[in-house]
């Protein structure tokens, strides 16, 4: 299945857009989709956290995505 990724921050870096798409299996899982990511974009896997919010909540690694669903990359978060 095809799935819309929206970035922002260092993520939106990474991916050089805001927003991409990629093919997955069908039923993949959050999890997957960040394995993915980081398959394709190394740069990923030197961030300290990496979240993953699904049609406007977090996700776990284990829950399931749809072609349909809205995934955002919600990169590490520093304060002032």
């Amino acid at each position: 299945m095809k799935i819309k990724i929206t970035a922002f921050g260092i993520a939106k870096d990474i991916l050089q857009n805001r927003e991409t798409e990629f093919e997955t299996t069908e039923n993949a899982t959050v999890g997957e989709i960040k394995a993915q990511l980081i398959k394709n974009y190394p740069d990923f896997a030197k961030l300290n956290s990496l979240a993953i919010a699904v049609n406007e909540e977090y996700a776990d690694d284990s829950d399931p995505v749809k072609a349909s669903d809205e995934i955002v990359i919600i990169p590490p978060v520093s304060g002032g």
